[in-house]
């Protein structure tokens, strides 16, 4: 009992160092950060090598030209679902976990809120590997250690709390734009813009619809965006809100998916692999200049940092609630398991499944917007479960699997959030006798 209460001081003392985090209450108005606190911690989130090798993905899949219109699109999605997400947080304080238990209950917010932190750790892992297996492959260099470095030094970041990613986006932006900027002025000089405007896909055949595109787009950071509580709770004020969501959707999100689309169009390599060699990375590292090379090693670190340290401090503030724990304990604990899967090497297998399960995601946005805009503003936690809320998921859920498996030139992510969203309406409409006690 006396080292429980020894761990509970180690811990308070540290938030007395680096701040409360806030896992289990509102944050009041006296802790709120700055515009360009939120805003760069924000920011730094999408503008990722990740992006880039997505917007690569667009571009072969669909040629240049629709590639840029599912991106346009679906970065303005974007900013209207994480940008009303995020005002919610801003007005209420409340964290993502916090503002679920309101629409799905005490308990109920649990599935929720575990599903996405979940995730979001399996994201973690997944982007932590691919820091180790980028590096590795790039310089010949030990891949569990570089792996285990990377997960270290991202633990270290989150640890330090919404200080830590506002810091890391100080580095991690304008190294990319200073990267990014030169890859697409490089890779431009050996072609013209209508060229690039022309480029038609993949040896010539582009095979992804632009419903698929759009999915592609908004899936990209679907997790992370329908938790944005987490960050914009820290904003003073609406107008901050939205600002620092602005920044990241359509802004910076766009702009890395762009730097990639073009390098791609520009160089319109056969067969080419994004998460392979054919990135920005990989087209740094193959211009064999020493200088180059470092600051491709540096960037890489950094930027992967910036996504990773996100997708942990989201993971560790979410579980951190359900366990009744504190979101810099949750953080070193979830790292590691993230690092252990990293190292593993089993990571890659993960991807799929995680998409799969990110079909689920849109719904829980979508019912969070209609109950606290539409149907129960300023409505506070007043029960364990909401049927109706969980109802509606899985109506949207249902809708997101269909779509998928059958209907696969449609978006599945929006369709699935509409779904979601409509069948939450139409519930609650439903006689209180009908809804059996909902």
């Amino acid at each position: 009992m006396s080292k429980l209460h020894g761990e509970a001081e180690a811990l308070d003392e540290v938030d007395h160092v680096l701040g409360e985090e806030y896992e289990h209450t509102p944050v009041p108005m006296s802790a709120r950060r700055s515009t360009f606190s939120v805003t760069t911690v924000w920011i730094g989130f999408p503008m990722i090598i990740t992006g880039a090798m997505t917007g690569s993905l667009l571009v072969l899949g669909m040629g240049f030209t629709n590639a840029v219109w599912a991106m346009l699109l679906g970065n303005l999605i974007m900013f209207a679902y994480v940008g009303l997400l995020g005002v919610l947080g801003t007005r209420r304080g409340m964290n993502f976990a916090l503002l679920a238990s309101v629409v799905f209950g005490r308990k109920g917010y649990m599935l929720a809120s575990g599903l996405l932190s979940t995730l979001l750790l399996g994201w973690y892992a997944v982007q932590t590997g691919i820091t180790g297996s980028l590096i590795s492959s790039a310089y010949e260099l030990n891949y569990v250690a570089m792996t285990v470095i990377a997960g270290l030094l991202y633990i270290g970041i989150t640890f330090v709390g919404v200080h830590g990613l506002h810091l890391i986006g100080l580095v991690s932006v304008p190294l990319f734009v200073l990267l990014g900027g030169w890859v697409v002025a490089d890779s431009l000089s050996t072609t013209s813009w209508a060229e690039i405007a022309a480029y038609p896909g993949n040896n010539g055949a582009a095979t992804m619809s632009m419903g698929v595109g759009l999915t592609v787009v908004i899936a990209l950071f679907i997790d992370a965006g329908t938790v944005t509580a987490d960050f914009n709770r820290w904003a003073k004020d609406t107008k901050a809100s939205v600002i620092a969501t602005f920044s990241a959707f359509p802004f910076a999100n766009m702009c890395a998916m762009l730097v990639g689309g073009i390098m791609t169009a520009a160089l319109a390599v056969p067969d080419a692999n994004p998460f392979g060699t054919d990135n920005m990375f990989g087209y740094m590292n193959g211009k064999q200049l020493t200088f180059l090379s470092v600051l491709a090693f540096l960037f890489l670190y950094c930027n992967l940092g910036s996504v990773c340290a996100h997708c942990l401090y989201n993971a560790a503030t979410g579980w951190s609630r359900i366990l009744n724990s504190r979101m810099r304990l949750m953080a070193v604990v979830l790292g590691v398991i993230g690092i252990v899967i990293a190292a593993g090497n089993v990571w890659a297998f993960f991807i799929q499944w995680l998409s799969l399960l990110g079909i689920l995601v849109p719904p829980i946005g979508a019912i969070i917007l209609v109950d606290q805009y539409l149907q129960r503003r300023n409505a506070t936690i007043d029960r364990d479960w909401r049927p109706t809320a969980f109802a509606a998921w899985a109506a949207g859920s249902i809708v997101a699997v269909i779509v998928e498996f059958y209907a696969p030139h449609f978006s599945t992510a929006i369709s699935a959030g509409l779904a979601g969203g409509v069948a939450y309406l139409l519930f609650n409409r439903m006689p209180e006798a009908a809804r059996a006690g909902a």
